[in-house]
């Protein structure tokens, strides 16, 4: 049975995270979106831990190959 996290869509997943983050605090500071405490505080959640995860996938992919 094939597990279903693999490294490439760790790296995958980190990749959509921080796009995620970053169009977030864009429409912030383009003010399309209000800038909230909340919102504020997932856009930088999902940047962080877009990049440990980016991170993390390219350490198991190494380790891996």
């Amino acid at each position: 049975m094939r597990s279903v996290l693999t490294p490439l869509r760790i790296i995958g997943l980190g990749f959509l995270l921080v796009v995620t983050g970053f169009v977030l605090a864009m429409l912030m500071v383009l003010r399309t979106v209000e800038a909230t405490f909340l919102l504020s505080f997932i856009s930088y959640t999902a940047s962080t831990m877009g990049l440990f995860m980016g991170l993390i996938g390219a350490a198991w992919y190494v380790k891996l190959r």
